[in-house]
């Protein structure tokens, strides 16, 4: 009982301050909001049982490891933010690097469409779970509400502004983060009632043969790149700094979770996804078996809206500010949708991961040339550059679809 109170007395608070708390309204954490949104999806849900399973007891050793690889590209990312913005205007269109640029843009815009449906199909299953729709209007309902979503977000650009939909992502990650806290309230409550119960922990595993799964991995802490194309709304800045502030939070988040997983890695190591996340939190407290899937539907929602968001920025990029933001989502939008009516989100989520892992070696290459050309980095920082190319060239060819 004292967990489920601790967990609800925790999310309640937290939720609260996240929505009315004077520093939400700030410019910076506006701005921290839609990279966190899109980095914390339902990761944080299948990580812990998934790396149980592959590394054991050595599961908090690979999140680091995990965490710090995508640190590392997020800086690539901040790189570029401040160097390939500044360069590429003064690129002729038929440039090799101004090429190289669009090609990686068009592979962002595939993970983008692909990332999105995929998302809000996820999210239109759970919402569907508790209503017996007949399976022969399944697929059709699911469709149908992941539509009318994507129509739904389109029109809170039609200001002119993506401040509307930026309260979106604003108010479903306040409501995921407090029931994160809550998560991990009744976790920890849960370890201080029991130290005196010994649980067993798998045995530490660390092989070659689970750098696939780790790489895949990838893909549940990607997110922080689409700070690169908010720059109608925020300067370098601020995307710079928040970025980093995002990928600090969710990264203490993901360790924090995984490392009140421990007394439960034996258990997590023989769950499966969600599902096997949802059979711990329940045994550990009933509620909480409820937070998990609010937590896994919220975080559906801030994601795609996250993803959302980056993709109009894409496509305004892109288009070298022809596109306005309501004309920018609405195309994004539409290619969203028909990703969702033409295919099978669950079958082609492997894309997007691959997708993901080719677009971030393309931004360590153009971070590499655009250091030699312009002499701006170090040796130190262009060996980075190098290395991290060829690390997600080989997460593209050997990754293991998380999802």
């Amino acid at each position: 009982m004292i967990v489920a109170i601790s967990a609800v007395i925790v999310t309640l608070i937290v939720t609260a301050l996240l929505s009315f708390g004077r520093f939400t309204r700030t410019e910076t954490w506006r701005a921290t909001v839609t990279p966190l949104a899109s980095i914390i999806g339902s990761g944080f849900l299948i990580c812990g049982p998934l790396l149980a399973k592959e590394f054991g007891s050595a599961a908090a050793i690979a999140m680091a490891l995990l965490l710090l690889l995508a640190y590392a590209v997020g800086a690539v990312i901040r790189f570029n933010i401040v160097h390939i913005e500044n360069i590429g205007p003064q690129l002729n269109l038929h440039a090799p690097m101004a090429w190289f640029m669009r090609a990686a843009q068009t592979m962002l815009a595939i993970a983008y469409a692909v990332s999105v449906a995929y998302y809000l199909k996820l999210l239109a299953e759970f919402a569907m779970k508790p209503f017996n729709v007949p399976d022969n209007l399944h697929i059709l309902t699911s469709n149908l509400l992941v539509t009318l979503i994507i129509i739904a977000l389109t029109a809170l650009t039609f200001s002119g502004s993506i401040k509307k939909i930026e309260h979106a992502a604003h108010a479903t990650v306040s409501l995921k983060l407090g029931i994160i806290a809550g998560l991990l309230a009744g976790l920890a409550v849960w370890w201080i009632t029991h130290l005196a119960i010994q649980t067993d922990t798998p045995p530490m595993k660390l092989s070659w043969s689970g750098l696939p799964l780790l790489l895949g991995l990838l893909i549940t802490v990607q997110g922080f790149e689409t700070s690169r194309y908010m720059g109608a709304s925020y300067d370098q800045v601020t995307r710079v700094k928040t970025m980093r502030y995002a990928q600090w939070l969710s990264s203490a988040i993901y360790m924090a979770f995984l490392l009140c997983l421990t007394p439960f890695l034996e258990r997590a190591s023989h769950a499966e996804g969600v599902a096997g996340i949802l059979d711990i939190m329940t045994f550990v407290a009933p509620l909480l078996g409820i937070f998990v899937l609010v937590g896994a539907v919220s975080s559906q929602l801030s994601a795609a809206i996250a993803d959302s968001i980056g993709s109009g920025g894409l496509l305004i990029e892109v288009s070298r500010g022809k596109l306005g933001i309501s004309l920018a989502f609405i195309t994004s939008s539409a290619l969203a949708i028909a990703v969702v009516w033409l295919t099978d989100p669950f079958q082609v989520v492997a894309l997007s991961s691959r997708a993901f892992a080719i677009f971030y070696a393309m931004q360590a290459i153009l971070a590499l040339w655009v250091s030699l050309k312009t002499n701006v980095g170090s040796l130190a920082a262009r060996i980075g550059f190098g290395s991290l190319a060829a690390i997600c060239v080989v997460a593209a060819v050997m990754g293991a679809p998380a999802e």
